[in-house]
């Protein structure tokens, strides 16, 4: 695909002006969204990102369109698992549920940014050596391998966060506050200026997505290699976050199986990047340096394919398994339950 300035420029102001209206919308009045509001968004967000790969269809043909569709697919869905941290730091942080959206809100944001920094990075790496995809594979089936480990593992979720060190950081070098002062992220008590527990909690949530976006951007360019299609595909995942939050909140924990469908999805990725890397291979110690022709290229259409399958699969079965269980047994399947419905 060649994107004109324009188009980036364009799309660039539309993000921005989304998420800035999100943030005034919210900040005017703190709340805890219902559910007719959460699944309203979703759904406007949700059809934006459909619109949105016709409209590539439309204007580039039918395989970017699936490339973006994929690619949304792949960071909707590992997002997803995203979610269960996200869980667990508001509830370690005992965040109050009015100012839990506007917490969201900018740590996606924060999330964003990075991320599109990430993928400049990325996308640098793999026009200047295309043995990257060697290593963005063999991360991604170790990463695929620890992942089913993990979901094998009957353990408590709320003891699987850590404080990471740049959080660290923060509150020991930092004066802060225990109180709650609404979205205030400063405050100024006598003479001193201190850091709020909101401003502690945005920072945890941004820094915890980009390490999950460790995971979710070498995934995607495993998809595409189009950086327009990457970055768009994670700005309609990211969009409708929040709201997939609040709104599944409950049935999160009935997604017993989840770590292994996506463990899957990371894997199959892996072996195509792979793939994809012998077949352009240039290194000197493989095959002389020489491609390997006889290595075969997955087709984006059968990557769709896998994805759909594969998350179908995994939604059913852990709706089917969950059901049969009690809240003990489930509790011990996908970590303690949170009810959504507690002050």
């Amino acid at each position: 695909m060649d994107i004109p300035t324009w188009v980036w420029i364009a799309t660039a102001v539309v993000t921005i002006a989304v998420f800035a209206f999100d943030l005034v919308v919210i900040g005017r009045k703190p709340h805890e969204p219902s559910m007719k509001e959460c699944a309203t968004y979703l759904s406007i967000y949700v059809g934006l990102a459909v619109l949105f790969g016709l409209g590539v269809w439309w204007t580039s043909g039918g395989t970017p369109a699936l490339e973006f569709f994929s690619g949304w697919l792949v960071e909707y869905s590992l997002s997803i698992d995203n979610l269960f941290i996200f869980i667990i730091i508001m509830a370690k942080f005992a965040v109050p549920k009015e100012l839990q959206q506007f917490a969201l809100m900018v740590g996606i944001v924060m999330a964003l940014v990075m991320r599109a920094i990430f993928i400049g990075v990325g996308a640098t790496a793999i026009n200047n050596f295309s043995w990257v995809f060697y290593l963005f594979g063999l991360f991604l089936v170790y990463t695929a391998v620890k992942l089913a480990k993990e979901g094998a593992e009957d353990e408590d979720e709320d003891d699987e966060f850590e404080e990471n060190r740049v959080v660290a950081f923060v509150e020991k070098r930092f004066p802060a506050t225990s109180e709650w002062h609404g979205e205030k992220l400063l405050v100024k008590e006598g003479a001193q200026r201190m850091i709020t527990p909101m401003f502690i909690v945005i920072i945890t949530l941004g820094t915890t997505d980009l390490l999950f976006a460790l995971d979710s951007i070498p995934a995607i360019f495993g998809i595409t290699k189009e950086p327009y299609l990457v970055l768009t595909a994670n700005i309609f995942a990211l969009m409708g976050l929040r709201q997939l939050y609040f709104l599944i909140g409950g049935l999160l924990q009935r997604l017993i199986y989840l770590s292994y469908g996506l463990s899957f999805l990371l894997a199959f990725i892996g072996v195509k990047l792979i793939l994809h890397a012998m077949h352009e291979n240039e290194l000197p110690f493989v095959n002389g340096g020489e491609h390997i022709s006889w290595a075969p290229e997955i087709p984006i259409w059968l990557s769709l394919v896998v994805i759909l399958a594969t998350l179908a699969v995994t939604a059913v079965l852990s709706l089917w398994a969950s059901g049969r269980m009690d809240d003990a047994q489930q509790d011990a399947a996908s970590g303690p339950r949170r009810d959504w419905d507690d002050d």
